[in-house]
């Protein structure tokens, strides 16, 4: 942070050796930006002021039986219309606008010229009763104050007599044209039905009902029968890998230690299995063992027995693993339970793929019963809906039409007693000083930007001409060691001269400052000066 910090304060030394050329530059740029902001020319607002009120005693009880006056809607209307070309064209010749001798583009230009500056704004209040009032604004700027007030006093005549002339036309207007169409829709409507009706009758069961049209009938069989080979394929691998599990599991378990321990112990009479024989041969073995050595006789017979006897019990084992229940009676193995857990969820999968299968069957013989319909069924029910579409539209359009036409002749009534009430609140008028251009603003914008110009020649004259301040710039600037700096010795004579130089540059800067002041003092002297200079 230091660094960038002794970075800043060197690049800020540097830029200011070039001071003089960025106050001249600053100078210059004010003395050319402050007449141009001189030379804009002032414009005048002239504004009027007119409130829509629909607060009448019969609005209330109008409600909901006759048509709603969407003065909204209408003022639309009649924005559009006073905003269109021939309306202006004659309202900007009724306020004094000479356009005669002008060509058709040049018409076209200064009517463009009058839309662009003509706004006509919405200002919502609330008045007594929570009821809405709705404030029209309309506002014009020119730089002749007599023209704006004259074509804003224009505006406002002719944007209230349109509106009201608009609502009593247009009800008299829908009146005639409902009639007419009413007359027109009950014809058609009878057609329609008789139509729907002899169509019914020749397709009796191809017409479409609750679960669609054909296609998607034949659509929803296909994706059911997706989902059902789907499933069916899910249900045969678990099958598969049910009887494989099951090809690996026997379906008794061999006794265990403590069985066999349990079972040696029992009386001498009582027929032993084979895993008890062999514990005990196994055990006279080890006896013998300790009293005699490997090639005697008793030793060589107990060998003898025990391998008879583990032969034995190998096929003892080989036999409870094909499910003997002889062998599970000899050996006392017992019922495995997870043979039996695979048993049952085999069971259970046959049972849910023989299902599968019968839906599977069920639905695709319904997809052909649909494949064998394909040249008939989709005809009938694109004409039933060509039917029921034209009879409901036209149904809709009759219903709706009668119900306007009553609602279109109290209204017509309700208008003439008046629904609508328009109150000027302000007449057109015009202010009195200019409204822009903001020239204050505009000088300290020009001399903002002609300090930042001075600055920005300075850095840049510094970049040109650089210099180091520091003998760590250098350093890092030329990668070379620095041995040492030598300090300048400043004269008497030397000092005075600087400070006269800093003197002269704050003199000058504060008579910039100075300049502004009374750029902005005269601003209104100097505006009316140019305005006769160009004018």
């Amino acid at each position: 942070m230091q660094d960038l910090i002794d970075n800043l304060l060197n690049e800020l030394r540097s830029a200011w050796r070039f001071r003089r050329y960025a106050l001249l530059v600053a100078w210059g740029v004010c003395l050319l930006g402050w007449p141009v902001v001189y030379a804009i020319p002032d414009k005048y607002e002239a504004r009027a002021r007119v409130n829509v009120d629909t607060r009448t005693p019969l609005q209330p009880l109008l409600q909901g039986i006759a048509i709603d006056q969407d003065v909204q809607s209408q003022i639309n209307q009649v924005r559009q219309a006073l905003f269109g070309g021939p309306n202006l064209e004659r309202v900007a010749q009724e306020a004094g606008m000479d356009l005669t001798g002008k060509t058709p583009r040049e018409r076209q230009d200064i009517i463009g010229g009058l839309r662009s500056r003509i706004q006509l704004t919405l200002e919502p209040q609330s008045g007594g009763g929570g009821a809405p009032n709705n404030f029209y604004r309309i506002t014009f700027q020119d730089r002749d104050q007599a023209f704006a007030l004259k074509l804003v006093d224009v505006l406002l005549n002719s944007f209230v007599e349109s509106t009201m002339g608009t609502g009593r036309q247009g009800t008299a207007n829908a009146q005639r044209f409902l009639q007419e169409q009413l007359r027109e829709y009950d014809r058609i409507l009878a057609d329609a039905e008789a139509r729907l009706a002899e169509f019914k009758k020749r397709n009796m069961g191809l017409v479409p009902g609750e679960e669609g049209d054909y296609f998607q009938r034949l659509q929803n069989e296909v994706r059911e029968i997706q989902r059902l080979e789907s499933a069916l394929s899910v249900a045969t691998s678990r099958r598969a890998e049910l009887e494989r599990q099951l090809r690996g599991a026997s379906p008794y378990v061999p006794p265990t230690d403590g069985a066999v321990a349990g079972r040696s112990g029992s009386t001498p009479g009582q027929p032993q299995d084979t895993a008890s024989r062999i514990q005990e041969t196994r055990a006279r073995l080890d006896e013998l063992l300790l009293r005699f050595t490997e090639r005697h006789p008793d030793v060589i017979a107990a060998r003898e027995t025990l391998a008879a006897l583990e032969e034995r019990q190998r096929a003892e084992l080989e036999a409870l693993r094909r499910g003997d229940p002889d062998a599970a009676a000899v050996t006392g193995a017992s019922a495995n339970p997870i043979y039996q857990s695979i048993q049952l969820q085999l069971n259970e999968v046959d049972v849910e793929i023989a299902a599968l299968r019968g839906q599977l069957a069920d639905h695709r013989r319904s997809e052909a019963r649909l494949r064998q319909l394909v040249d008939t069924v989709p005809e009938v029910e694109a004409e039933y809906a060509r039917l029921t579409r034209d009879y409901d539209v036209t149904r809709a359009t009759y219903n709706t039409l009668l119900e306007r036409l009553e609602r279109a002749r109290l209204s017509g009534d309700a208008e003439a007693t008046g629904i609508v009430k328009f109150d000027i609140v302000d007449p057109p008028s015009v202010s009195f000083g200019p409204v822009s251009p903001n020239r204050p603003v505009l000088l300290l914008g020009v001399l903002v930007v002609g300090l930042g110009a001075g600055g920005a020649i300075a850095w840049l004259m510094h970049m040109l001409k650089p210099v180091f301040f520091s003998a760590r710039s250098l350093a890092e600037v030329t990668g070379l060691d620095v041995l040492g700096t030598v300090s300048a010795a400043w004269v008497d004579k030397q000092r005075a001269a600087v400070r006269r130089g800093v003197l002269r540059y704050s003199a000058a800067s504060a008579a910039l400052l100075a300049a502004f002041v009374v750029a902005v003092a005269v601003q209104g002297r100097a505006s009316r000066f140019f305005s006769q200079l160009l004018g």
